[in-house]
């Protein structure tokens, strides 16, 4: 299989029997040496010693009074963050329940958002190991990256919003349209975001850290269909239930009996079309897709609404943007109640 997302940190983990991963020292050990926790050339001798210690041995337990004789308030923070989300991970049997118990438990996170990101991006590379179709993996980069959206009525394009950002500051800021996206095959001009299509699909695993290949999400194109596939897949390796998702370019169903937003603007959104509430145009042209999700056995549903399909929605950000959320997958599915 063609090697990607090197960057992921999948290589420092072991896979278990069940196709799970278990967290390792060098997983961990990796966190220590991103710039947040890294020693400067201002750090003190006790932030060096702990810092030193940790490498050492990413697990060993860190007393309250190490922490406080660190001088830089910033870098007593950061160590504290990291000790916070090595207990979480620490107390799970693997990363992926690790991961699931995040939002499942409440009570918030206490440590950097980003590092959820980190958990999608691995899981999600350990989920989709023995795939080898592009359009799925750009796909998944949806997962733990925020994209940056172009929408007119002929085409929807997600962009990822860093390397957008790169280019756009390569070319100064000038805007190019969406029509010219289309007709080139590429975005932002001269250091080019290619758009993912059948005639490029093999530079994917070459520049698969670069994340800096455009999706086109249009109904009956294949960004759409590929997302539904990782959807599914991510879905039955946390849940082991077996479910099928397609593209739908509208809900008509009187019997709609549940629904999830893949976002907070989708959420929001698809409640007030369920309650029939007043929607301006506005608003409801943020939508960008819908998803019908349907269980290939229906005792895995609650019962009360088993054999009815959900309904999945994305939506364009205020700002522009999609962030996904793959956690509301996982955590608002009416699953049966286990026996």
């Amino acid at each position: 299989m063609p090697e990607f997302w090197r960057n992921s940190g999948y290589q420092l983990l072991t896979r278990g029997e069940d196709g799970f991963l278990r967290l390792s020292d060098e997983f961990l050990r990796a966190y220590l040496f991103r710039p947040e926790l890294a020693p400067v050339e201002e750090s003190c001798q006790n932030e060096l010693r702990l810092h030193e210690a940790l490498v050492d041995r990413p697990t060993r337990q860190v007393d309250t009074s190490e922490l406080a004789v660190v001088e830089d308030e910033d870098a007593r923070q950061n160590f504290q963050l990291f000790l916070n989300f090595r207990a979480r991970l620490q107390r799970a049997e693997n990363l992926e329940q690790g991961y699931l118990e995040l939002f499942r438990t409440g009570g918030g996170i206490d440590f950097p958002p980003l590092f959820v990101d980190h958990l999608a991006h691995v899981i999600l590379r350990n989920i989709l190991a023995e795939v080898d179709d592009s359009f799925e993996l750009r796909a998944g980069e949806m997962f733990f990256r925020e994209q940056d959206v172009r929408k007119n009525p002929d085409a929807i394009l997600l962009i990822d919003n860093e390397a957008a950002e790169i280019r756009r500051q390569q070319r100064g800021g000038s805007p190019i349209s969406l029509l010219d996206m289309l007709r080139t095959g590429s975005i932002l001009g001269a250091t080019e975001l290619e758009i993912l299509a059948d005639d490029n699909v093999e530079k994917y695993f070459q520049r698969s850290e670069a994340f800096d290949f455009a999706l086109d999400l249009t109904f009956g194109r294949r960004g759409g269909t590929a997302l539904c596939r990782v959807m599914e897949r991510w879905i039955t390796h946390f849940l082991g239930a077996a479910v099928q998702i397609e593209p739908q370019e509208m809900i008509d169903d009187e019997r709609w009996s549940w629904h999830i937003g893949l976002d907070v603007e989708a959420s929001a959104l698809l409640n007030d079309l369920y309650a029939q509430n007043d929607i301006d145009d506005e608003r409801r042209g943020r939508l960008l897709s819908l998803y019908r999700l349907t269980f290939n056995d229906d005792a895995d549903m609650r019962a009360d609404i088993a054999g009815r399909p959900v309904y999945l929605g994305l939506c364009i950000g205020a700002n522009g943007r999609l962030r996904f959320k793959p956690q509301n997958l996982l955590v608002n599915l009416p699953l049966a109640a286990p026996a």
